[in-house]
C-alpha cells in the first residue's frame, strides 16, 4: 500500500507534465526508486505507465488536429535509429561529459524562453521545401533519439523546443508531434524491458491508469488553452532537468 501511495500520485503528476511539456520521467522514475523498486525494474515499469499515458495524449492531440503527420512520421523514423545509436554510444562514453554540456545549454534555453514570451504562440512556417522539411524532421528525431538512447531525461522537452524553433510550429502542434515520437521510442524500449522480465505488473498497471488520467487531463488543458498554458510548463521541465543534473553531479 505504501508503494501505491508513493507511486500513483507522482505518476499522475508525471503524466500531466509530460503530456504538456515533456520531462515526466524526471518525476516518475524517482517515484519508483523511492518506493523501493530496483533501478532496471523501475525503468521497465515506468515505460509501461508512460506508453499507456502517452497513447491517450496522442489520441487527444490527434483528434484535435494538433499532429502534423508527415513531420511526426519522419521524426519517428529518425528517433528509432537515433535511440539505437545512442544506446550503443552509452556503452563507450561516460554520461558525465553530456551532463556538463547540458548544464551549459539549459540556462541559455531558460533565458531564451523567459525573454521570448511569444515563443510558439503562433506558427511561423519556415521557407523549406517539403523535402527539406522532411530531412530536418529526420535530423531532429535522429539527434534527440540518440540523446534519448544515450541519456534520456528531458527528451520530450527538447523535441517540443526543436519542432517550434526549427520548424516554426505552434507549441500545441509541436507538443502533439512530440507525443507521437515519444510513443514510438517508449514502445520500442518497453518491448526490450518486457523481454527481459523487468516490468513489475502489480505496480505498473495501477501506475499506468494514473498516468493515463494525468496525460488525459494535461493534453485536454493544452489543447484548450494552447501556448500560454504550455510555455510555463516547458520552462518548468527545463528547470527540473537542470536541478536533476546538478544533483547527479554533486
Amino acid at each position: 500500500m505504501n508503494t501505491y501511495l508513493i507511486v500513483c500520485p507522482l505518476v499522475f503528476l508525471a503524466g500531466f507534465v509530460d503530456s504538456v511539456a515533456g520531462g515526466g520521467g524526471l518525476i516518475s522514475i524517482p517515484a519508483y526508486l523511492f518506493a523501493g523498486l530496483p533501478i532496471h525494474m523501475a525503468y521497465g515499469t515506468n515505460k509501461l505507465s508512460s506508453c499507456s499515458g502517452t497513447s491517450v495524449a496522442v489520441w487527444q492531440y490527434s483528434r484535435s488536429g494538433y499532429i502534423h503527420w508527415r513531420t511526426a512520421a519522419f521524426a519517428c523514423g529518425g528517433a528509432l535509429c537515433g535511440s539505437f545509436l545512442g544506446a550503443k554510444l552509452a556503452m563507450f562514453l561516460s554520461e558525465t561529459y553530456l551532463h556538463y554540456c547540458l548544464l551549459a545549454i539549459l540556462p541559455v534555453v531558460a533565458v531564451f524562453l523567459i525573454f521570448n514570451r511569444n515563443f510558439g504562440k503562433t506558427p511561423h512556417p519556415r521557407s523549406f521545401s517539403p523535402a527539406a522539411a522532411s530531412l530536418l524532421s529526420v535530423a531532429i528525431g535522429l539527434v534527440l533519439g540518440c540523446y534519448d538512447g544515450f541519456f534520456g531525461p528531458g527528451t520530450g522537452t527538447f523535441l517540443v523546443i526543436a519542432f517550434t524553433a526549427l520548424l516554426g510550429q505552434e507549441l500545441t502542434e509541436a507538443t502533439g508531434n512530440t507525443k507521437l515520437v515519444n510513443l514510438c521510442s517508449n514502445v520500442s524500449a518497453l518491448c526490450a524491458y518486457l523481454l527481459g522480465g523487468k516490468v513489475l505488473w502489480a505496480v505498473g498497471i495501477p501506475a499506468a491508469l494514473c498516468n493515463i488520467a494525468g496525460n488525459w487531463l494535461g493534453a485536454h488543458l493544452a489543447v484548450r488553452k494552447g501556448a500560454s498554458f504550455i510555455r510555463p510548463l516547458v520552462l518548468l521541465s527545463v528547470g527540473m532537468l537542470f536541478i536533476n543534473l546538478v544533483g547527479d553531479l554533486m
